[in-house]
Protein backbone atom coordinates (compact mmCIF):
# COMPACT_ATOMS: atom_id res chain seq x y z
CA UNK A 1 0.00 0.00 0.00
CA UNK A 2 1.36 3.20 -0.58
CA UNK A 3 2.32 5.68 2.15
CA UNK A 4 0.12 9.53 2.53
CA UNK A 5 3.25 11.52 0.89
CA UNK A 6 2.78 8.98 -2.93
CA UNK A 7 -0.84 9.33 -2.47
CA UNK A 8 -0.73 13.08 -2.01
CA UNK A 9 1.80 13.22 -4.77
CA UNK A 10 -0.45 11.50 -7.17
CA UNK A 11 -3.00 13.78 -6.73
CA UNK A 12 -4.46 15.81 -9.77
CA UNK A 13 -3.02 18.90 -8.67
CA UNK A 14 -3.66 21.03 -11.62
CA UNK A 15 -7.08 20.57 -11.04
CA UNK A 16 -6.95 21.16 -7.39
CA UNK A 17 -5.07 24.62 -8.49
CA UNK A 18 -8.18 25.36 -10.92
CA UNK A 19 -10.70 24.59 -8.44
CA UNK A 20 -8.72 27.05 -5.59
CA UNK A 21 -8.87 29.75 -8.29
CA UNK A 22 -11.92 29.03 -9.22
CA UNK A 23 -14.01 28.65 -6.29
CA UNK A 24 -11.90 28.89 -2.99
CA UNK A 25 -11.73 25.39 -2.59
CA UNK A 26 -11.33 21.88 -3.91
CA UNK A 27 -12.16 18.34 -2.79
CA UNK A 28 -9.29 15.25 -2.57
CA UNK A 29 -10.79 12.23 -2.10
CA UNK A 30 -9.42 8.95 -0.14
CA UNK A 31 -6.71 10.68 0.90
CA UNK A 32 -6.89 8.71 3.78
CA UNK A 33 -7.33 4.97 4.77
CA UNK A 34 -9.78 3.72 7.42
CA UNK A 35 -7.23 2.92 9.48
CA UNK A 36 -5.32 6.18 9.16
CA UNK A 37 -8.66 7.75 10.23
CA UNK A 38 -9.34 5.29 13.11
CA UNK A 39 -5.88 6.00 14.79
CA UNK A 40 -6.17 10.16 14.57
CA UNK A 41 -10.01 9.45 16.26
CA UNK A 42 -8.39 7.11 18.88
CA UNK A 43 -5.49 9.53 19.59
CA UNK A 44 -8.28 12.40 20.39
CA UNK A 45 -7.40 11.13 24.22
CA UNK A 46 -3.97 10.93 24.31
CA UNK A 47 -3.24 13.82 26.30
CA UNK A 48 0.66 14.05 25.51
CA UNK A 49 0.09 14.77 21.76
CA UNK A 50 -1.91 18.04 22.71
CA UNK A 51 -0.88 21.63 24.23
CA UNK A 52 -3.99 23.44 24.44
CA UNK A 53 -7.55 21.84 24.70
CA UNK A 54 -10.65 24.66 23.36
CA UNK A 55 -14.22 24.42 24.57
CA UNK A 56 -16.38 26.03 21.81
CA UNK A 57 -19.27 26.90 24.22
CA UNK A 58 -16.56 29.03 26.60
CA UNK A 59 -15.50 31.08 23.65
CA UNK A 60 -18.92 30.94 21.99
CA UNK A 61 -17.16 29.70 19.02
CA UNK A 62 -19.68 27.08 18.86
CA UNK A 63 -20.64 23.67 20.69
CA UNK A 64 -18.00 20.92 20.66
CA UNK A 65 -13.92 20.74 21.45
CA UNK A 66 -10.53 20.93 19.85
CA UNK A 67 -7.06 20.39 20.84
CA UNK A 68 -3.91 21.89 19.10
CA UNK A 69 -1.60 19.50 18.69
CA UNK A 70 2.27 20.06 19.95
CA UNK A 71 5.70 20.01 18.46
CA UNK A 72 6.86 17.61 17.28
CA UNK A 73 3.67 16.86 15.06
CA UNK A 74 2.91 12.83 14.50
CA UNK A 75 4.50 11.75 11.63
CA UNK A 76 1.60 11.03 9.72
CA UNK A 77 0.64 15.31 9.95
CA UNK A 78 3.92 16.23 9.31
CA UNK A 79 4.05 14.56 6.34
CA UNK A 80 0.47 15.77 5.42
CA UNK A 81 1.81 19.33 5.85
CA UNK A 82 5.10 19.29 4.29
CA UNK A 83 3.53 17.44 1.15
CA UNK A 84 0.73 19.55 0.28
CA UNK A 85 2.34 23.17 0.69
CA UNK A 86 4.38 23.33 -2.31
CA UNK A 87 1.65 22.51 -4.07
CA UNK A 88 -0.05 25.21 -3.32
CA UNK A 89 2.45 27.97 -2.61
CA UNK A 90 2.08 28.96 -6.30
CA UNK A 91 -1.49 29.08 -5.84
CA UNK A 92 -0.88 31.35 -3.01
CA UNK A 93 1.66 33.38 -5.06
CA UNK A 94 -0.45 33.98 -7.95
CA UNK A 95 -3.62 35.24 -5.85
CA UNK A 96 -0.89 37.62 -4.49
CA UNK A 97 0.13 38.81 -7.84
CA UNK A 98 -3.41 39.38 -9.66
CA UNK A 99 -4.66 41.16 -6.13
CA UNK A 100 -1.80 43.79 -6.68
CA UNK A 101 -0.21 42.63 -3.10
CA UNK A 102 3.86 42.49 -2.36
CA UNK A 103 3.72 39.63 -0.07
CA UNK A 104 4.98 36.01 -1.50
CA UNK A 105 4.86 32.93 -0.15
CA UNK A 106 8.61 30.64 -0.26
CA UNK A 107 8.27 27.15 -1.81
CA UNK A 108 8.64 24.83 1.20
CA UNK A 109 7.04 24.96 4.49
CA UNK A 110 9.98 24.93 6.59
CA UNK A 111 10.91 28.46 5.07
CA UNK A 112 7.18 29.40 5.85
CA UNK A 113 7.83 28.30 9.53
CA UNK A 114 10.89 30.04 9.77
CA UNK A 115 9.10 33.37 8.63
CA UNK A 116 6.76 32.62 11.37
CA UNK A 117 9.24 32.32 13.99
CA UNK A 118 10.86 35.53 12.94
CA UNK A 119 7.39 36.88 14.19
CA UNK A 120 7.02 35.81 17.42
CA UNK A 121 4.39 32.62 15.67
CA UNK A 122 6.13 29.99 17.35
CA UNK A 123 3.10 27.31 18.71
CA UNK A 124 1.46 24.71 16.06
CA UNK A 125 -2.02 25.31 15.01
CA UNK A 126 -2.45 22.11 13.63
CA UNK A 127 -5.96 20.72 15.35
CA UNK A 128 -8.39 17.73 16.01
CA UNK A 129 -11.70 19.00 16.55
CA UNK A 130 -14.59 16.87 18.22
CA UNK A 131 -18.52 17.27 18.02
CA UNK A 132 -21.54 15.46 19.68
CA UNK A 133 -25.48 15.89 18.76
CA UNK A 134 -26.06 19.27 18.29
CA UNK A 135 -22.62 20.26 18.01
CA UNK A 136 -21.42 23.36 15.71
CA UNK A 137 -18.85 25.67 14.60
CA UNK A 138 -19.42 29.71 14.17
CA UNK A 139 -18.26 31.16 10.66
CA UNK A 140 -14.29 32.38 11.09
CA UNK A 141 -11.45 32.47 9.99
CA UNK A 142 -7.94 30.94 11.47
CA UNK A 143 -5.50 33.80 11.20
CA UNK A 144 -3.47 34.13 14.40
CA UNK A 145 -1.14 36.37 13.27
CA UNK A 146 0.40 38.72 10.98
CA UNK A 147 2.26 35.63 9.10
CA UNK A 148 -0.82 33.72 7.45
CA UNK A 149 -0.85 31.51 4.66
CA UNK A 150 -4.28 32.05 2.55
CA UNK A 151 -5.28 28.35 1.97
CA UNK A 152 -5.52 25.60 5.12
CA UNK A 153 -7.07 22.21 4.73
CA UNK A 154 -9.49 19.71 6.78
CA UNK A 155 -9.78 15.96 6.26
CA UNK A 156 -12.66 13.82 7.55
CA UNK A 157 -12.52 11.52 10.24
CA UNK A 158 -15.90 9.66 10.04
CA UNK A 159 -18.43 8.59 7.94
CA UNK A 160 -21.03 11.19 7.34
CA UNK A 161 -24.67 9.69 7.32
CA UNK A 162 -23.52 6.66 9.55
CA UNK A 163 -21.40 8.22 12.48
CA UNK A 164 -23.08 11.09 12.23
CA UNK A 165 -26.02 13.21 10.47
CA UNK A 166 -26.02 17.16 9.84
CA UNK A 167 -22.78 18.76 10.53
CA UNK A 168 -22.01 19.78 7.29
CA UNK A 169 -18.67 21.92 6.52
CA UNK A 170 -20.27 25.58 5.11
CA UNK A 171 -18.23 28.05 3.29
CA UNK A 172 -19.55 31.34 3.00
CA UNK A 173 -18.26 34.34 0.19
CA UNK A 174 -18.60 37.99 0.80
CA UNK A 175 -18.67 39.61 -2.68
CA UNK A 176 -18.07 43.80 -2.12
CA UNK A 177 -21.57 45.38 -2.47
CA UNK A 178 -23.56 41.98 -2.57
CA UNK A 179 -25.17 39.28 -0.22
CA UNK A 180 -23.18 36.09 0.95
CA UNK A 181 -23.13 32.94 -0.34
CA UNK A 182 -22.82 29.93 1.31
CA UNK A 183 -21.37 26.75 0.24
CA UNK A 184 -22.67 23.86 2.10
CA UNK A 185 -20.39 20.28 1.72
CA UNK A 186 -20.13 17.23 2.88
CA UNK A 187 -17.10 15.06 2.02
CA UNK A 188 -16.93 11.21 2.83
CA UNK A 189 -13.99 9.93 5.30
CA UNK A 190 -10.90 10.63 4.74
CA UNK A 191 -11.38 13.13 2.25
CA UNK A 192 -9.40 15.96 2.27
CA UNK A 193 -10.72 19.66 1.77
CA UNK A 194 -8.63 22.70 0.60
CA UNK A 195 -10.11 25.81 1.39
CA UNK A 196 -8.96 29.66 1.07
CA UNK A 197 -8.05 31.00 4.95
CA UNK A 198 -9.38 34.30 4.25
CA UNK A 199 -10.05 35.30 0.86
CA UNK A 200 -9.44 34.59 -2.41
CA UNK A 201 -9.56 36.73 -6.28
CA UNK A 202 -12.05 37.22 -8.03
CA UNK A 203 -12.00 38.83 -12.22
CA UNK A 204 -14.61 41.47 -12.49
CA UNK A 205 -14.74 43.94 -15.09
CA UNK A 206 -12.72 46.64 -13.74
CA UNK A 207 -9.70 43.56 -12.91
CA UNK A 208 -9.11 41.47 -9.74
CA UNK A 209 -10.97 41.93 -6.51
CA UNK A 210 -11.22 40.16 -3.17
CA UNK A 211 -13.93 37.79 -2.33
CA UNK A 212 -13.99 37.89 1.67
CA UNK A 213 -14.83 33.74 2.95
CA UNK A 214 -15.29 32.30 6.78
CA UNK A 215 -16.05 28.94 7.10
CA UNK A 216 -17.74 26.67 9.90
CA UNK A 217 -19.81 23.52 10.82
CA UNK A 218 -23.64 23.09 10.33
CA UNK A 219 -25.66 21.72 13.89
CA UNK A 220 -25.35 17.78 14.06
CA UNK A 221 -28.65 15.98 14.03
CA UNK A 222 -27.17 12.65 15.68
CA UNK A 223 -23.61 10.96 16.23
CA UNK A 224 -19.85 12.58 16.64
CA UNK A 225 -18.12 13.74 14.13
CA UNK A 226 -13.98 14.80 14.02
CA UNK A 227 -11.87 16.45 11.81
CA UNK A 228 -8.12 17.30 11.46
CA UNK A 229 -7.09 20.65 10.92
CA UNK A 230 -4.16 21.78 8.86
CA UNK A 231 -2.83 25.27 9.40
CA UNK A 232 -0.09 25.81 7.65
CA UNK A 233 1.02 29.14 9.50
CA UNK A 234 2.33 28.87 13.05
CA UNK A 235 0.41 31.15 16.13
CA UNK A 236 1.85 33.75 18.43
CA UNK A 237 3.28 32.06 22.00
Amino acid sequence: MQNIIERLQEQHWEQVAEDMHRQGYAVIPHVLTRKECDILVESYHTDHLYRKTISMERYRFGAGEYKYFRYPLPALIEDIRQTVYPYLAPIANKWMEVLGMAQRFPPDHAALQARCHQQGQTQPTVLILQYGEGGFNTLHQDLYGDIFFPMQLVLFLDEAGQDYTGGEFVLTEQVPRAQSKANVLQPRRGDMLLFTTSFRPAKGSKGYYRVHMKHGVSPLRSGRRHTLGIIFHDALS
